[in-house]
């Protein structure tokens, strides 16, 4: 998927644990894994407010673009 999500980076930055991080934005450690692995298909601008929030970043610090090989120059 050509949306990257970099959630690790944030956690380090911040010295929280998946648990903690899962608690205090709301939604349960699997989904925080689902997002940190890139299986997520959506994020809520709710749950992105919150991560925002609790990590003190901007989204842009989290979600970035990155070109899908399979897709490039094809116009898909």
């Amino acid at each position: 998927m050509p949306i990257v999500i970099d959630i690790d980076v944030q956690l380090a930055r911040k010295k929280m644990s998946v648990g903690d991080f899962a608690a205090a934005i709301g939604i349960s450690p699997a989904n925080v894994a689902v997002l940190k692995n890139g299986r997520a298909k959506a994020v809520r601008f709710t749950t992105l407010d919150a991560i925002c929030r609790v990590l003190e970043c901007q989204p842009g610090d989290i979600l970035r673009w990155v070109a899908d090989p399979e897709t490039e120059g094809t116009g898909a």
